[in-house]
């Protein structure tokens, strides 16, 4: 590992205070990063994390406590203060235009005008450098989350920052473009550049972080140096109390086939999208079963088609409990007892601009009977929003609040917590704790066994394989739009997948190369 500069801190904030109505988001907390450091930046969901970085990189205004930037006191009016400081940010959630194009986006971005021409090709150059490839003329519309993602961290690099704040950097990486990402960020270091980096994978900040800070309801905790500390006492750092690890059946109470996909071939309906090729898989119930893959490999499609948004050519591609639903749409299947979790939470999985009430009813009303002679019953809906609340531990100041109040952890918690307490037969879940803190995963994860184990089928669809291999009974690994042969855990290894799961390029279809050609 290389060794973090010495000498006057980078970035120093004291006594940062951050208050809004009914929870202090930051209460005068002090962090020092020294030049070529990389410092983890540790909490819980609603810990004031994202809070804290925001106010460094000028989207919030600290209500008191000042900041330092190389010893001289600053006042961040504003991000494009920041990026000319040479702060840069990766959002968690995504700020970019859906119908632009890759480079479109990230001229934005840029300060002056762009030579368009020049700026794709620094792209290109910029992003297979990093392990991160990018097609600068495909639309954002059609990348998967892990896509838009790379989108923001090339954007932040080709600034060249003295302060880069990452926010779930890895979150959508195979362990191997992790370590490739490592790389870079140690290579980065050695040259001076500090680094803040948010993450909830504890083993990751173990093996890159120099130092790190930890929050606890908006208060700071320790600054400890994580290579001294195991994941589970960081963990118990970050909650305040002891880590259980989710408990694990072998599978052998698995029952009767719940869904079956059955030769399923489908073109996408975007340009860069990825066809879907003979996709044969069945899920039972009393069983998790996992699919792991680089983004953009079939996942965004697959997704669409098993929750109804994309129909199949065929009713019979798909069958629920022999019954074929191909043809049917998302509403027509959840009468027939299937959840979906989107992988974007935002926007796919809530209403930002709606109340947590509405939002659990939106898809709910129909199983919990939230509907009387034609009318939305408003007392049920609120209490099965503050049911959700209670029993995933979601950090609101109220049911009434809307989704985009929420941190991204405690959104994922109430979205997955909606889904898994309507009594699903089966459940498809996207990446289900992207974003979420280690105690908070460790009962999602708890909750998604629990699940199966009460019969349910469950089918999840992740990039963490730690994740996988923690909660699956079986895993596949889709590339280039094919599936491969369902394993059992005991069959296979993390390096195994991820080596399966790096065998293809992952950044689109044979559309996108003969684009590119």
């Amino acid at each position: 590992m290389s060794t973090a500069g010495n000498g006057e801190p980078r970035l120093e904030l004291n006594g940062i205070t951050k208050a809004y109505p009914g929870v202090l988001a930051n209460d005068s907390i002090d962090l020092k990063i020294l030049p070529g450091e990389i410092h983890a930046l540790l909490g819980e969901n609603g810990a004031g994390k994202s809070t804290l970085v925001k106010i460094i990189y000028g989207v919030l205004k600290a209500d008191s406590g000042s900041i330092k930037w190389n010893g001289t006191p600053i006042n961040v009016a504003n991000p494009q203060a920041a990026r000319k400081l040479g702060i840069g940010m990766i959002f968690q959630h995504f700020s970019l235009f859906e119908a632009m194009t890759v480079a479109e986006n990230i001229a934005l971005g840029m300060p002056g005008r762009q030579n368009m021409a020049e700026l794709s090709k620094r792209i290109v150059e910029v992003s297979e450098n990093y392990g991160l490839p990018l097609n600068p003329a495909r639309y954002v519309h059609t990348l998967s989350v892990g896509e838009k993602q790379r989108i923001e961290i090339v954007r932040c690099l080709l600034q060249n920052p003295k302060l880069l704040i990452m926010d779930e950097p890895t979150s959508v990486l195979t362990p191997q473009e992790a370590d490739k990402m490592f790389e870079t960020l140690r290579r980065l270091a050695s040259e001076g550049v500090s680094i803040l980096y948010i993450s909830h994978k504890l083993d990751e900040i173990k093996a890159l972080c120099h130092k790190a800070t930890i929050l606890r309801g908006g208060k700071y905790i320790a600054e400890c140096d994580p290579t001294q500390e195991t994941s589970k006492s960081l963990a118990e750092m970050m909650i305040g109390t002891n880590l259980t690890t989710p408990r694990h059946d072998d599978g052998s109470k698995r029952g009767p086939v719940r869904l079956k996909v059955h030769n399923l071939s489908l073109d996408s309906h975007e340009q860069f999208g990825i066809d879907l090729n003979l996709i044969n898989f069945d899920v039972r119930g009393g069983e998790v079963m996992g699919i792991a893959g680089v983004a953009g490999n079939g996942q965004v499609e697959l997704l669409e088609v098993l929750s109804g948004e994309m129909l199949c050519d065929e009713a019979e591609h798909l069958l629920l409990e022999g019954t074929p639903i191909g043809k049917l749409n998302p509403t027509e299947r959840r009468e027939l007892g299937i959840a979906f979790v989107p992988e974007d939470r935002l926007g796919h999985g809530s209403v930002p601009d709606m109340s947590l009430t509405d939002n659990a009813f939106l898809s709910s009303y129909g199983q919990k009977k939230l509907i009387s002679n034609g009318l939305i019953n408003h007392k049920k809906s609120t209490q099965y929003a503050e049911e959700i609340v209670a029993k995933f531990d979601v950090r609101t100041a109220g049911v009434t609040h809307t989704a985009s109040s929420l941190s991204g952890g405690n959104l994922q918690k109430f979205i997955v917590g909606r889904e898994m307490l309507q009594d699903p037969k089966l459940i498809i879940i996207a990446h289900p704790t992207w974003g979420v803190d280690a105690g908070a995963a460790a009962a999602i994860h708890q909750a998604i066994i629990d699940l199966a184990e009460n019969g349910a089928a469950v089918l999840v669809v992740s990039q963490d394989l730690d994740e996988l291999f923690a909660i699956s009974n079986r895993i596949a690994v889709i590339a280039e739009g094919r599936l491969s042969v369902s394993r059992d855990i005991k069959e296979i290894s993390i390096e195994q997948i991820g080596l399966l799961m790096g065998g293809t390029e992952g950044s689109g279809s044979q559309k996108e190369a003969q684009s590119v050609a």
